[in-house]
């Protein structure tokens, strides 16, 4: 029995109860709450719904849980309910209703901890859309991993999730890009507003291989050469590098295309004749601050010049236009005021804002020897995603980046995550599928299929915790994707693996016969328990686009 089903019993027998008694059973909520106690001695899990509903329904809530403690403890599926403080119900089940967890995941299978919240809703999810004037850099990194391990967490909740990536190719940066890479294909200083590094060497030198003359070209035609073909080549990169990353997109939209397809001036001249926008000075002006910005935004300059919002309201205007009903911009963290900005953009067009979420992402450090690293051998000014993986792997890479909220900011320590040891959280986790898969591999040696499981005799605390653990995945999963927080489930395996370790370190929870001993229906359902934990491991870890691997 997971959590669900005994929230739903809960609610049947409470709704029961209440009508016997001539109270009216719709106080009750549409789903009742129930939750794991801190102490494992209160009970498998606990409810408030007396408390809840006692005054409305016209009783004592002690009163209630009293009479909702005798209907449970008469249900087949529960061992004990009983009343705690002014109203609080402490159960516990059954064993053989708790391993009836352990059937339902080995039935699900990779389907277990998916369900249809989100069905019938499409989804622009928008994350990293890095400047192609240089490699990702931790910033970036830390959306590659937490936004793609959003879309698959939004996919497992039923919603058509599409990864976007805005290829900002339009703007004063792609000039100075171009400028960097002129200078270095002359030997020129790199231009005070420019970008250096060995990167920019690179490009410069692969384009002077492609084009042998491109320094012979008028000024306008080099420039032109070298900021088209060098963007091309630095987004290669780009897309490449997140492709080894395990981050790939199913839409690359260029900025630039808005500009040139007159999408930009259309949209603008409609807020004008809607009059959501105001003119002030000689300039266009949105109101921003009615959403939370700090200070309303110029959308076109008193020059008759477009400002860098103009782009994003036609860019909002284009997405719902493609038939998003969700539009999740993932951004840095000095990107607040487009909160603000963009649920304007919603509003002037007529929309709801709340089509529009912005997530803002805090800063990611690395620290070694207790030091923090501040430069990249490649990109000379900052720390890359390629810096990154080559520290410490794509798997821990991507795991330490998902494992935080993205409200705080996170330190790195990359003498800790290349450890090969539980000191490691990753390590831990991948260690626990492992060991699941070396007992699953030398089951093999014993009669295990003549002997079906009996999970009644799955009583201890042990395999309790163990099972009640696995039965919290589902409404993990769906916490995750509710909250947009990746990282809940990143902590959920962690505490898997918590539970999981200590039951196949105890010697009184023996999985295999010892010896020439028979298999018993205790080691098969044991056996179950196991092969039930692997699952949901994996489902877990395939959740955060991270391995599972079978052997460490």
């Amino acid at each position: 029995m997971t959590p669900a089903d005994l929230a739903d019993l809960l609610r049947a027998i409470a709704a029961k109860v209440l009508a016997e008694r001539g109270l009216d059973p719709q106080v009750l909520p549409d789903e009742v709450t129930v939750e794991r106690p801190r102490n494992p001695e209160h009970g498998d899990y606990a409810t408030n719904v007396a408390l809840q509903v006692g005054k409305k329904a016209g009783a004592n809530p002690r009163e209630l849980a009293g009479w909702l403690a005798e209907a449970l403890a008469a249900a087949d599926d529960i061992a004990s309910a009983e009343v705690a403080g002014p109203g609080f119900l402490n159960i516990r089940l059954a064993a053989a209703a708790q391993g009836a967890i352990v059937s339902k995941v080995l039935a699900a299978g990779t389907a277990y901890g998916t369900g249809d919240a989100l069905a019938g809703t499409a989804i622009n999810l928008e994350f990293v859309s890095a400047n192609p004037t240089g490699p990702i850099h931790l910033g970036g990194t830390r959306w590659a991993s937490v936004g793609d391990a959003l879309g698959r967490i939004l996919a497992a909740q039923g919603g058509d999730v599409t990864r976007e990536y805005y290829f900002n190719d339009n703007g004063a940066q792609i000039d100075r890009f171009a400028n960097s890479l002129v200078a270095a294909a002359t030997g020129a200083p790199t231009p005070q507003d420019g970008y250096a590094g060995a990167y920019i060497n690179e490009i410069a030198a692969t384009l002077l291989a492609e084009h042998p003359d491109a320094l012979t070209l008028p000024e306008p035609q080099r420039h032109e050469l070298f900021r088209r073909e060098g963007v091309e080549l630095m987004f290669t990169h780009i897309k490449q590098t997140l492709h080894d990353f395990g981050t790939d997109f199913d839409v690359y939209f260029n900025e630039s295309s808005l500009f040139a397809s007159g999408a930009v001036e259309k949209a603008v001249e409609e807020l004008k004749a809607s009059g959501n926008l105001y003119e002030k000075d000689g300039a266009w002006w949105i109101a921003s601050t009615e959403y939370g910005d700090d200070k309303d935004r110029v959308v076109i300059k008193s020059d008759g010049t477009s400002a860098y919002i103009a782009g994003d309201i036609a860019y909002f205007q284009n997405k719902r236009a493609r038939g998003f009903d969700l539009c999740i911009y993932m951004l840095g963290a000095d990107h607040h005021g487009y909160i603000g900005r963009l649920k304007a953009a919603a509003a002037a067009f007529g929309d709801n804002p709340d089509t529009v979420e912005v997530l803002i992402g805090q800063m990611v450090n690395l620290v070694k020897d207790g030091v923090a690293v501040r430069m990249s051998k490649r990109a000379g000014t900052v720390v890359t995603l390629d810096d990154l993986v080559e520290a410490i792997g794509v798997d821990a890479a991507r795991y330490s980046l998902v494992r935080s909220s993205v409200n705080s900011g996170i330190d790195i320590d990359l003498d800790l995550w290349t450890k090969q040891n539980n000191e490691n959280p990753i390590y831990y986790v991948q260690y626990a599928h492992a060991r699941t898969c070396r007992i699953i591999d030398n089951a093999s040696a014993f009669d295990f299929p003549s002997v079906a499981p009996d999970f009644a005799l799955m009583s201890s605390d042990r395999e309790g915790e163990l099972i009640r653990t696995i039965g919290e995945y589902p409404r993990v999963v769906t916490s995750a994707a509710e909250m947009r927080e990746p990282h809940r489930v990143v902590r959920y395996l962690e505490e898997l693996a918590g539970a999981y370790h200590p039951f196949q370190s105890d010697d009184d929870m023996r999985v295999l016969p010892r010896g020439e001993e028979p298999v018993s229906a205790l080691n098969a359902a044991r056996l179950e328990l196991v092969k039930a934990t692997r699952q949901v491991l994996a489902n877990g870890l395939g959740l955060l686009g991270v391995s599972a691997p079978e052997r460490m």
